[in-house]
């Protein structure tokens, strides 16, 4: 067969492979990635044996490293780096260099490697973690911009910059002291060049290239002169002896500060989604599964380690730089696993003869299967969670009590409007609120975001917004209303409950991130859920009416009813079973469970309203499922109990308690009369 043909012979097959397996991994509730890996080793050299040209396969996929290091380049901008730059630069470099020491005398003293070089390479492919698995699990979970997931992607960057050094320090890693100098020294002084050109060139060329490219008006020639870029950088760093990778995410820092930015992801994006299925399913073919399978015990006992040592290491550092402890645990399993470019480190490794081929293909077994546990540990954390708050002795350590890190001097004295979250919602509502000259305290834990509210002379609580010693010193208890526009859906979630739990009568109103989270939020207290996507179809579509002609009364009176519904009408159609899943996914990493009402339950006839579930308990209803199998998602407060139902409820330990006792009549409901019960539940029905 043409050797042109056989490769793409080989293309058609592994990408038929990676597609195959993450089709069966998304029918199976799991990570498309896992798919991936499992179709390469299907296929590859240890499997059925299809691919015959590894080498060219692999190459190609250098391309999908290259292009999520650079789309993650894109959207992890400098501005991004900002806010984690001293858990990224100090923790990151802390952790390697922790990692790197502690399997150095380990490996030594056990007898593991003969050298310290070996065990200074060992440590190495030890202290890198996966940018790409931990990045696709974090956006699939829509939580790139909440604090764990900042930490993580900070300290990930600074592993993906180190890569090049190690690289060009590997060679003279079984040489003398002073050799190893000299090459430490030479990574050092052409990083540094590297960085200075980097910086001239994100300046001065790259802007004015996007713009001239943009002027063409053309897609595909927009396209092909970012993806030169990108490739283009990528082999320069791969000539001064560093990796492909780093010149990767580096062009994509380039961009990341110019107006087109989200043009070149939004082109790049499915480029890289493609790679990335050829990248993983690389990885997937490396590996042997006769030898995974006479070796289980050992690598088991290998991923143990590596699981525990990573995570005793990165937890305490995430800690030491003054992030909360759920944070710092997060982090610490979230990059507990070994990274991809291991394997690039490993098979240069193997080439210098640093290490023996058995444990090379150890190395290679442990890396898989950690890549493979990650998206596994990360879903199961807002699990973890919940079963802690059940456990008093270690919730209390997991309480958002952290006080504020700094207050503003000047902190109106006046009641005023809390906004939590200062990015783009939060400075236009601020600037809107000062030309009424109505006062506001702005709550926010970024740096970044602290230091615009200094410049500007805005009132402002340094800490997190879920914390309720910051809540309080915000003044929630005088305040005449908050905003909560905040990055993340948990953090969403859990600011509304804590600042109700402070001023129940606060009227709040709530950026949604997501359209799934709407009517949670309203049953959590939200006054107002603003959800922005279907905000921005309501006034296209208002301007549009007005232009069409009809009168402006009427269009304000559509607008005020589809908000009133909720967006309703707005929302996609999904049958029972989604919107039982979706319930699933909003109240993940929240305290809920089911409840069954007994034949006695006093509940039974009477509605949520007359029940006074919320001001009683605490706990919020999501879900009432009949006997008869229907169910009821984000019941209104006039939803009436009926014999053979379940409640799905959450709130914290205590609130569950309390709802148990009352649905056993060990707490009395308050009997209303029938016409103000009847008013309480128009009331929560609107």
């Amino acid at each position: 067969m043409l050797e042109d043909f056989r490769l793409i012979v080989d293309l058609v097959t592994i990408l038929a492979a990676a597609a195959a397996g993450g089709i069966i991994a998304g029918l199976a509730k799991q990570p498309a990635l896992l798919g991936y890996i499992v179709g390469g080793m299907i296929v590859g050299p240890a499997g059925l044996g299809s691919i015959k040209e590894l080498v060219q396969v692999e190459t190609l996929a250098q391309f999908g490293a290259a292009f999520l290091l650079f789309a993650l380049g894109v959207e992890f901008s400098f501005s991004e780096l900002q806010k984690v730059r001293k858990i990224s630069l100090g923790g990151g470099g802390l952790q390697i260099l922790l990692t790197i020491l502690v399997t150095t005398v380990i490996s030594v003293s056990v007898g593991w490697v003969t050298t310290p070089q070996q065990g200074i390479f060992l440590g190495a492919i030890l202290s890198l973690s996966s940018t790409a698995v931990v990045l696709k699990s974090l956006m699939e979970a829509n939580q790139t911009a909440t604090p764990h997931g900042q930490v993580m992607l900070g300290i990930l960057v600074v592993q993906d910059l180190a890569l090049g050094f190690m690289l060009a320090v590997l060679p003279a890693l079984d040489r003398p002291a002073e050799e190893i100098g000299i090459a430490v020294a030479q990574a050092a002084i052409k990083i540094g060049l590297f960085a200075i050109g980097a910086t001239i060139t994100g300046i001065w060329v790259v802007p004015r290239l996007l713009r001239l490219l943009a002027s063409t008006e053309s897609r595909e020639l927009f396209l092909l002169g970012i993806v030169t870029l990108c490739l283009g950088i990528a082999l320069i760093t791969e000539k001064l002896g560093l990796s492909i990778e780093m010149g990767a995410f580096v062009a994509g820092l380039m961009i990341s500060e110019v107006e087109y930015a989200d043009q070149t992801l939004a082109y790049v994006e499915p480029l890289r989604d493609i790679f990335a299925a050829l990248f993983f399913a690389a990885i997937g073919m490396l590996i042997d599964p006769l030898f995974l399978w006479n070796n289980w015990d050992l690598i088991l006992g290998l991923v143990s380690i590596v699981f525990v040592g990573k995570f005793v290491i990165i937890t305490p550092l995430v800690r030491l730089f003054g992030y909360p402890l759920q944070t710092a645990l997060i982090a610490g399993l979230g990059l507990a696993q070994i990274g991809e470019f291991s394997f690039v480190l490993a098979s240069e490794g193997r080439n210098l003869g640093l290490v023996s081929r058995r444990v090379y293909l150890l190395l290679l077994g442990t890396t898989a299967v950690t890549l493979v546990v990650t998206p596994f540990i990360l879903r199961l954390i807002p699990s973890l969670f919940n079963w802690i708050e059940t456990i008093p002795a270690l919730d209390r350590w997991f309480q958002p009590g952290e006080p504020p890190q700094e207050v503003s001097e000047h902190v109106p004295l006046e009641p005023p409007i809390v906004i939590c979250g200062y990015g783009r919602t939060g400075q236009n509502l601020v600037t809107l609120l000062a030309e009424q000259n109505i006062p506001v305290v702005v709550v926010d834990q970024s740096e970044t975001a602290i230091q615009k509210l200094r410049d500007g002379g805005i009132p402002y609580i340094y800490g997190n917004a879920v914390s309720i010693p910051v809540l309080t010193r915000a003044g929630l208890d005088r305040a005449r209303a908050m905003v909560i526009a905040l990055p993340d859906g948990m953090s969403t979630r859990l600011c509304l409950k804590h600042a109700l739990e402070i001023s129940p009568a606060l009227d709040i109103v709530v950026r949604a991130n997501q359209y799934q989270d709407i009517e949670l939020l309203y049953q959590l207290g939200g006054s107002e859920v603003v959800q922005p996507e279907f905000e921005a179809s309501l006034e296209m579509a208002s301007h549009l009416l007005v232009k069409i002609g009809l009168p402006t009364i009427q269009i304000q009176r559509q607008v005020k009813a589809v908000r009133n519904s909720h967006y309703m009408g707005l929302r996609p159609e999904g049958t029972i079973g989604e919107m039982s899943q979706t319930i699933q996914a909003a109240t993940l990493g929240m305290n809920r469970r089911w409840y069954r009402l007994s034949l006695t339950s006093p509940l039974l006839g009477n509605s949520i309203a007359s029940a006074s579930i919320r001001p009683l308990t605490g706990a919020t209803i999501v879900a009432i499922q009949r006997e008869n199998g229907s169910q009821i998602n984000y019941p209104n407060g006039g939803t009436t109990f009926q014999l053979g139902d379940s409640c799905l409820v959450i709130g914290s330990v205590e609130e569950q308690s309390v709802f148990e006792q009352l649905t056993k009549g060990e707490i009395a409901i308050p009997v209303l009369p029938i016409a103000m019960a009847e008013s309480v539940a128009e009331v929560i029905i609107e």
